[in-house]
């Protein structure tokens, strides 16, 4: 009887059944994300009508019509490459964002020199992309290499004026080059500050709270061309006479602080977001201050408020673009004073200038976003590998 009972159990696993035809593939995916719903469908016409509107005028100004080569403004004249247009109006002039390459990368920095800047970015890389890269071991390392060393050896190679390097002075740099230096080195010194700041807000001891509360309100409650223009017309006639400091290192100073302002205030909502529990079971295994913040709470801290945190690397990124108001040229600076060459002047040079600078902005800024999405899904508590 007990034998006859188990007759029917299985022996072997079942094989499994592929999905419904409907629910893989090109269609199911449309359907799922595009027209799940009445709303979802009325969004989706709406959207594409736009794309059909904008994408092909674009496309045509960009590329089909676009000027790609030539000496002087005669190349970007009415009459394009594809003829002329119904409207009157030629193609994209990138013809300008070709001749003017260099000074949009290195401003007015010698020509026989802008060896030094590169080699100074291939470092850079060469340093910054193993540390992004999770899996590269020896992270001590290559950080003290990033962000100490670099520096020196950036600097050595951009001024020069020791080791044989002719001296080239702050006021010929321009370009990408002061937008890159700003953001490396705005993002270097504003996290550490602002963590510091964050910590010290948060103290127990009056003064400190008090003088870090009037530190990060202070600059907060200021815009950043206010910064700047005090670290430029007005501190130096605070200085004793004949104490002066270069203006690029005035501006290098007033972005760094007005970002770790911000960046105390994003710090220090991780820490206001850490249970109570954390600090109690630190201070329960004797850890002393540092120690504690250093082992169990900035950690925890800084991973919740990373998109805070790269929102506001990005906003430093594009707020580099202000220093042109103490006449600094950085890459749109530099875009915008080419638009006076009057071998240039042309109906398409300014767009063609402003949206190669837009690309290269999104493009740095698209980059931190993507990364800091990384590094938010590796560093999540349910997140597998």
């Amino acid at each position: 009887m007990a034998q006859s009972d188990l007759s029917w159990v299985r022996t072997e696993m079942a094989q499994p059944m592929p999905a419904p035809a409907g629910e893989y593939g090109l269609g199911a995916w449309v359907r799922k994300n595009l027209f799940a719903s009445v709303g979802d469908s009325i969004l989706t016409v709406i959207g594409l009508f736009l794309v059909a509107m904008i994408l092909p005028p674009l496309i045509n100004w960009a590329f089909i019509h676009a000027v790609w080569s030539g000496a002087d403004r005669t190349a970007c004249a009415t009459v394009a490459q594809g003829g002329v247009q119904p409207d009157g109006w030629s193609g994209a002039c990138w013809a300008f964002v070709n001749a003017k390459f260099g000074q949009f990368m290195f401003g007015r920095y010698p020509f026989e020199e802008r060896w030094r800047p590169i080699l100074a970015a291939v470092l850079f890389v060469a340093l910054l992309v193993p540390l992004l890269i999770p899996r590269v071991p020896r992270k001590g390392l290559n950080a003290v290499l990033l962000f100490f060393v670099l520096p020196i050896v950036a600097f050595v190679l951009l001024v020069g004026n020791m080791f044989g390097l002719p001296h080239v002075e702050t006021p010929l740099w321009g370009g990408l080059l002061v937008t890159l230096t700003l953001s490396f080195v705005g993002i270097a010194v504003s996290l550490p500050i602002g963590i510091l700041l964050a910590l010290g807000r948060r103290s127990k001891m009056p003064v400190v709270k008090m003088l870090c509360v009037i530190f990060i309100e202070t600059i907060r409650g200021v815009p950043l061309i206010t910064v700047l223009f005090m670290a430029s017309v007005m501190l130096p006639l605070f200085l004793p006479a004949g104490v002066t400091f270069d203006k690029f290192l005035r501006a290098l100073i007033g972005v760094s602080l007005f970002a770790a302002a911000y960046m105390a205030e994003v710090v220090r909502g991780g820490l206001q977001a850490i249970p109570k529990g954390q600090y109690e079971g630190a201070d329960s295994l004797g850890l002393r201050y540092w120690q504690k913040m250093y082992f169990i709470v900035l950690p925890q801290a800084l991973k919740l408020v990373i998109p805070g945190i790269v929102n506001t690397f990005i906003g430093m990124f594009k707020d580099t673009s202000l220093v042109y108001i103490i006449s600094m040229f950085d890459l749109l600076g530099v875009v915008r004073q080419n638009f006076s060459d009057a071998n240039w002047a042309t109906p398409q040079t300014p767009a063609s200038g402003l949206i190669f600078a837009a690309a290269v902005f999104w493009l740095f800024c698209f980059g931190m976003s993507r990364y800091s999405i990384f590094m938010e899904r590796r560093l999540d508590t349910g997140y597998k590998r």
